[in-house]
């Protein structure tokens, strides 16, 4: 049974400093399910104080004995695959099958695309006379979102371990069942007392006292863009390394000569995934205006097909969206399309067709938004899709790179050639051509309020290392 009740710190479950906990609520029922315990900067203290003496030892282990560590942790993660997609299924919403499918599989994904990068990576390199070490960085505070609880614990926490740090993990209070499960199969795989330790927490609780810590030597934060200036704030006091996954506002750029019926429905698809909880979600199409009613039938026919509902129930293909707050936000969008006039083409306000309880949005879409409305300028964070117009291809991309995000971007056409050059003018981090997933060993993260640093394969490693110089190595 997952210890709810206690944390993770210095190789055993201890109670916490202070006695408080929030309830965990189930978002298709609206009912809480249970209690989990909430940290203090007490815990904080405890928790650095166990990873700065776990440094010592664990930064000078050998290149072997990190990869046996990750491959008897993957070992472990595949026996628990179930469990973790019930817990996020349960936690926040997601359709159960594919809860234990993506949402599991995706952190085991990025713990065998590490242990592969491990094999080969050269932590070594000779520049003239001098040679180039790069070694971990150190003690390093985590703090991860809800919306994909094990792909981002797990693209944080397996590239430190490959990496020589120590970490404190302080989960989302809204899925930290799923965290205690990663917890619980970190201890089982013999990971060594202090390398990973864990604190439920709340922001202002556990991860402002993180941020501020002068014990902690980098923050990985993926969140809103809101929450993660605040964390450099914090962070800045100690000069201590701050990278981050922000928010996203992805525009998905439909030329005159793609398959239409092909590239919308995917990209509907892909918007309605997760209930729209994703910060890479394409939220923006962006079609030729000309082209505007027959995008908006195919994008219907979609929303038409896409049902919310039990996560556990058959044939539902998006469940709630993750709590009370989350779903007021976005009615008030909904609500805010209309008033502005765009187009309401399916969906709207209020509970879907037959619900009567859970923070179930309808699938949404809005057709002739323009770039001054509300819904085209914020994160929305729901099923909620905008269908813009353009003239031609130099205002698609104009429409693209209009938002302060730059997470993500999606380029179709008639032939990858005029995919590749739209798409190197857009100015984001991640953009897929063709409708081509992300590679899992390439960099992930963003431009401009996206975020700074990377995130997966090779790129992900080196955000937790320093680069070391040292002349005169080879002298006789």
């Amino acid at each position: 049974m997952v210890n709810r009740m206690q944390f993770y710190i210095d190789g055993a479950w201890v109670d916490p400093a202070v006695k408080k906990s929030v309830p965990v609520v189930n978002p298709a029922t609206e009912e809480a399910m249970y209690d989990v315990a909430v940290g203090s900067k007490a815990d904080v203290d405890k928790a650095v104080a166990a990873a700065r003496r776990a440094f010592e030892t664990f930064s000078v282990t050998t290149r072997e004995e990190r990869m046996a560590l990750l491959a008897k942790i993957i070992e472990v993660y595949k026996s628990r695959m179930k469990d973790i997609g019930a817990a996020v299924s349960d936690e926040m919403g997601a359709p159960l099958p594919m809860a234990e499918k993506l949402q599991a599989g995706a952190g085991l994904g990025h713990l065998a695309s590490t242990l592969d990068v491990l094999k080969s990576y050269h932590f070594e390199e000779t520049i003239g006379s001098a040679v180039v070490v790069r070694e971990p960085v150190g003690v390093v505070g985590m703090i991860t979102p809800w919306n994909w609880p094990l792909n981002q614990i797990a693209c944080k926490v397996a590239p430190a371990l490959a990496a020589g740090c120590t970490m404190i993990l302080k989960p989302s209070e809204f899925t930290p069942t799923s965290a205690l499960i990663f917890a619980e199969i970190l201890h089982e795989a013999g990971v060594p007392k202090g390398v990973f330790n864990l604190i439920n927490g709340l922001g202002l609780d556990v991860g402002a006292v993180m941020s501020e810590h002068p014990g902690i030597d980098m923050i990985s934060f993926t969140g809103s863009t809101r929450a993660g200036i605040d964390v450099a704030k914090r962070a800045a006091n100690t000069v201590k390394r701050v990278s981050q996954e922000l928010g996203g506002k992805s525009p998905n750029v439909i030329l005159e000569d793609a398959d239409f019926g092909k590239a919308v429905t995917g990209g509907v698809m892909h918007m309605f995934n997760n209930s729209g909880q994703s910060c890479n979600a394409p939220s923006r199409m962006i079609v030729p205006q000309a082209k505007m009613k027959e995008v908006a039938a195919i994008a219907k026919a979609v929303a038409d097909k896409t049902k919310a509902g039990d996560p556990r129930g058959d044939g539902t293909t998006i469940g709630p969206v993750v709590n009370r707050t989350q779903w007021d936000k976005i009615q008030a969008l909904i609500q805010k399309g209309i008033d502005e006039g765009a187009t309401l083409v399916a969906g709207g306000p209020g509970l879907p067709e037959g619900v009567n309880k859970g923070f179930y949005v309808r699938p949404t879409i809005f057709a002739d938004v323009t770039k001054d409305m509300t819904i085209a300028r914020e994160e929305i964070f729901g099923p909620v899709l905008a269908i813009m117009g353009f003239k031609d291809e130099a205002e698609a991309v104009e429409l693209a790179n209009d938002t302060p995000y730059g997470l993500a971007g999606y380029v179709s056409a008639g032939n990858v050639e005029r995919a590749r050059k739209v798409g190197r003018q857009i100015r984001a981090g991640n953009v897929n051509l063709q409708g081509v997933p992300n590679e899992r060993t390439a960099p992930f993260g963003g431009y401009k309020q996206s975020g700074n640093g990377r995130e997966w394969g090779k790129f992900g490693l080196e955000d937790f290392l320093e680069v070391k110089a040292i002349a005169g190595f080879n002298a006789a």
